[in-house]
């Protein structure tokens, strides 16, 4: 196979991770931090996109590469629609859509801007490869009982999809041959149901829903939740905050550290482990439920994300879910790996890079 040098770029709140690849070989790998106090003099999220190119730029003169030498350049895709997931040219219109936060503000719509940018230096070629934005869901899933709302898609599409690729890899099968559920378990937890290549169905785990997170509220009852934002206590954005940042674990126990947790249980704290127990209790009645989509034909069930490094929590899980199929521990998250090897399938040709379009993948219905 021809080598492909390729940098990742993985713009985070504080941080920009980027990593270089030979093909799969990882070359070297940087966290790059940003004082709060530096990012608070820009305006907007985009107004960043000098301060944080010459930050690695400045990476790759310490690591004695030279720009020339890339390939490409891939990076994490946010302020997108919603699309189908694969890899995508960085064309003009995806540029203009992460650059003014289309759907969303969020550090990663700098990813296709600082690859953009640093791909033009030299005529390479940039990618953003399964974005926070990947949705394949069939339609029969987004229909909720209020007119107006439909369940969405936002999920960890980019470790999900690399995990499920790498799988099917180890057995010596095409992703596109299985049908999996992946669950990914950090900050936040995502439960997918791969039908043949398609996530045909995930909850939306950017705004809570689903099982409680360390960081978030997961399915509350509706009138409770109503009672709640009327009840003079809470802010429309202190709401928000307590669905998606301090719900879960920060709001039962008051941190978002699952090693934290298992320190109070061992210390004898019973509220603790009653809280530990019931979010692995809604992880796995999620996990049934989404073996349903997939009637019951599942190849495997694969564990990944921080949290999948918990032996006691991965054991409790299979405990519940193990008569649906085999599970399978992928622990930990391999995002700058999945940016590599998207672009890297485009390169050797063996998937098409897609158009960025503009156009959702779905709207909403008004007959």
């Amino acid at each position: 196979m021809e080598k492909y040098r390729i940098l990742t770029i993985n713009p985070g709140s504080t941080s920009t991770k980027i990593a270089l690849f030979d093909n799969e070989k990882l070359i070297f790998k940087e966290n790059l931090t940003h004082e709060a106090g530096t990012l608070a003099k820009f305006k907007t999220i985009s107004e960043q996109l000098p301060y944080r190119t010459e930050m690695v730029l400045e990476a790759l003169k310490n690591n004695n590469v030279k720009l020339e030498t890339i390939d490409a350049f891939s990076g994490r895709g946010g302020g997108l629609v919603s699309l189908k997931g694969g890899t995508y040219n960085i064309n003009k219109l995806l540029l203009e859509h992460a650059r003014i936060g289309y759907t969303m503000q969020h550090a990663s719509v700098l990813g296709p801007q600082i690859a953009y940018d640093l791909a033009q230096r030299n005529n390479k070629k940039c990618f953003v490869v399964n974005p926070v934005n990947v949705d394949e869901k069939e339609e029969i899933t987004r229909i909720t009982g209020i007119k107006g709302i439909y369940n969405e898609s936002m999920f960890h599409a980019l470790n999900q999809k690399e995990t499920a690729y790498k799988y099917a890899k180890s057995i010596n099968k095409k992703y596109e041959d299985l049908n999996l559920i992946v669950v990914h378990m950090g900050g936040g937890i995502s439960i997918g149901a791969h039908k043949k290549g398609r996530v045909v169905d995930v909850n939306n785990a950017s705004e809570g829903d689903g099982p409680f997170t360390p960081t978030r509220s997961g399915s509350i009852p509706a009138g409770s939740l109503v009672d709640l934002c009327y009840s003079g206590k809470y802010t429309k954005q202190e709401m928000k905050d307590l669905v998606s940042k301090k719900g879960g674990l920060v709001s039962l126990l008051g941190t978002s550290d699952a090693i934290e947790v298992k320190e109070m249980i061992r210390n004898g704290n019973k509220f603790a482990k009653l809280v530990y127990d019931s979010m692995i209790y809604q992880i796995a009645k999620a996990i049934g439920a989404y073996s349903v989509i997939l009637k019951g034909d599942v190849q495997a069930i694969i564990l990944t994300g921080g949290i999948a490094n918990d032996k006691e929590l991965v054991e409790a899980i299979k405990d519940y879910v193990s008569y649906i199929g085999k599970v399978v521990v992928m622990p930990g998250e391999e995002e700058m790996e999945a940016l590599a090897n998207g672009t890297l399938r485009v390169l050797t040709g063996e998937e098409k890079a897609l158009e960025y379009t503009g156009k959702p993948v779905w709207q909403e219905k008004t007959e």
